[in-house]
């Protein structure tokens, strides 16, 4: 009897093993794992958005009941979010009436964060803002730039950008991805923490490399305060240019002395005043009065 059921568990045992080989991945470690294709994901993301019906096509048919915040806000956009078609452009989009205490200029800022668990494996949603008028018609039209800024609160870390409200007649804001920011990309500066692609247990030190844009994210924006303005005006949007090295640098600041310079080395052997004299190099004149 106990026999049978040695044969029964290993039996058992096998098939489990042999049934659950697809879902061994599961069991490793999430910091351990490689890193998930970002294609795949991106493109499940792009064929959500346009598997999605719009409700809108205007700008008059957007609803403008919520203020713009008073300090960034986060917001989800993805499936389950409202779809526009602008300009052709289908985006999940963000509607705003602007506060009308604000006084001009004034700026917006924006940050993004990445999607995705793997630096590499990211992509970030990149806005684009339309401010409108009282009747609805667009004032201006901006694809946001994004630079990286890496802080040291997850408040000041991600994907930065900004917009400045000049124009008077500015009533309301649309945030939405048009064709262009989403076929983008951010540069971005890979930190020492990053895990390499090669090996997921592999610390990659530096390296740089650019973020695609997608159709979804999760973005923060409101009016601009010390916290974003300091990430905005710090942040990294494209490789540093290429210098000559610190020496030649130094060299061209603080020019050093030529080995050899006569004029130079004239100058550091001529003798004091105090000195000619003891040395017998008496001044004509004083020759004359000895005399």
């Amino acid at each position: 009897m106990r026999y049978r059921q040695i044969v029964a568990s290993a039996l058992l045992l096998s098939a489990t093993m042999l049934g659950g080989c697809h879902s061994a991945k599961s069991l490793v470690p999430p910091n351990l794992r490689g890193p998930e294709d970002s294609r795949s994901s991106l493109d499940q993301a792009k064929q959500a958005l346009q598997q999605a019906t719009p409700c809108c096509s205007t700008f008059a048919d957007l609803s403008f009941q919520n203020t713009l915040p008073w300090k960034p806000k986060k917001f989800e956009l993805g499936p389950g979010s409202l779809v526009a078609s602008i300009n052709g452009d289908r985006s999940y989009f963000l509607s705003f009436s602007l506060p009308r205490e604000a006084t001009l200029p004034y700026r917006i800022a924006f940050k993004a964060a990445l999607n995705g668990r793997w630096l590499r494996a990211s992509y970030l949603f990149a806005p684009t803002v339309v401010i409108l008028d009282d009747a609805f018609q667009p004032i201006s039209s901006q694809d946001v730039g994004l630079c990286e800024h890496m802080g040291w609160t997850d408040e000041s870390t991600g994907a930065f950008g900004s917009v400045e409200v000049t124009d008077k007649r500015a009533r309301y804001l649309v945030l939405y991805s048009s064709a262009k920011q989403q076929s983008g990309s951010t540069y971005w500066e890979q930190s020492p923490a990053a895990f390499s692609a090669e090996a997921p247990v592999k610390m990659a030190a530096t390296g740089t490399f650019k973020v695609p844009h997608g159709p979804d994210g999760t973005v923060w924006l409101g009016m601009m305060d010390k916290t974003y303005q300091g990430a905005v005006d710090n942040a990294i949007c494209a490789k540093a240019p290429q210098g000559d090295g610190v020496l030649n640098t130094l060299r061209d600041v603080i020019p050093l002395p030529t080995i050899g310079d006569s004029s130079k080395s004239d100058t550091s052997k001529a003798p004091s005043g105090g000195n000619a004299a003891s040395n017998g190099a008496t001044p004509a004149a004083g020759g004359a009065a000895k005399d």
